[in-house]
């Protein structure tokens, strides 16, 4: 995230990716907003037989993240409201998007955008932005969900940082670093209400720096979000996601939270790429740039 408090896209844009700057002056600004809804949880299954009578341990969460709208401050942010009690140490299950990784084992590719691709991107990218759409690669890299199992997920960034932000990922794999979802930004992230719970590990997003005459580094292609809930934006009374206050506490370490020194902070030092985290005002737990913003 920059340190800034506004956006390129014309709608309002999700806290999905919460990230930066650097670049040539960008187009009109506007509001962000997270993902809509999707179901985080699946319904508890049936008895197996000759356990009916049992008591059953309650689901890990009923929470559904995208569900509950949050009213607007005059900035276009939600509102910023004390962390749901099912969201104070948040373990959501990962729901597949694409096929998980063949014997668990860590995969990755690297793409062309392709046309399908594309317009799957939607208004997250237009001849306008600062990179052409060949200058972009589509990745796909195994990842570790918060239910201790094996996924696949997908990014978009630069031609020229793919190879590393593979490395970067191949050493979260290794590491059993947490994950809960990472997918593409789309034009329904971007048109969606804030909700203040969104949690997608994302990279590419064509948007100015926030109150800034300049794009952001995800703009280029050269900046990664990871766990924006469990790694917070802060500048003043402005926590995004507007939910995730609880985790401002760093002294409470819990699943997927972002440290110095930790694995995430050595992958992305090993290739070069800066911490928001490290930053005085604002602080950004979940940005990490090849630009240092």
């Amino acid at each position: 995230m920059s340190r800034g408090l506004r956006l390129l896209v014309p709608t309002v844009v999700g806290v999905l990716l919460a990230a930066c700057a650097a670049g040539p002056p960008p187009a009109p600004a506007a509001r962000p907003a997270p993902a809509p809804a999707t179901p985080s949880s699946a319904p508890p299954a049936a008895s197996p037989p000759g356990t009916a009578g049992r008591p059953r341990p309650p689901p890990a969460s009923a929470w559904r993240v995208g569900a509950r709208p949050l009213p607007l401050r005059r900035d276009g942010f939600g509102q910023v409201r004390p962390t749901p009690p099912e969201l104070r140490r948040r373990t959501l299950p990962t729901v597949d998007r694409l096929p998980p990784p063949r014997g668990g084992r860590f995969r990755s590719a690297v793409r062309p955008v392709t046309p399908a691709i594309r317009r799957r991107m939607g208004a997250t990218w237009s001849p306008a932005c600062p990179v052409r759409l060949d200058e972009l690669r589509y990745l796909t890299v195994s990842f570790r969900g918060f239910d201790g199992r094996a996924h696949t997920g997908e990014l978009v960034v630069h031609r020229r940082v793919a190879g590393a932000v593979v490395s970067v990922f191949a050493r979260l794999y290794r590491a059993r670093f947490p994950l809960e979802e990472m997918r593409l930004v789309t034009t329904a992230d971007l048109r969606a209400h804030p909700t203040g719970d969104g949690n997608n590990t994302a990279a590419y997003v064509c948007r100015a720096a926030r109150g800034q005459a300049r794009w952001s580094a995800h703009a280029y292609g050269l900046a990664v979000d990871v766990n924006p809930f469990q790694n917070p934006y802060r500048r003043g009374d402005l926590v995004l996601p507007e939910l995730a206050g609880d985790y401002l506490d760093r002294g409470r370490v819990r699943p997927g939270m972002v440290r110095a020194g930790d694995a995430v902070t050595r992958a992305f030092a090993a290739i070069g790429w800066t911490w928001g985290g490290s930053w005085r005002s604002p602080t950004d737990l979940m940005h990490f740039s090849a630009t240092g913003d």
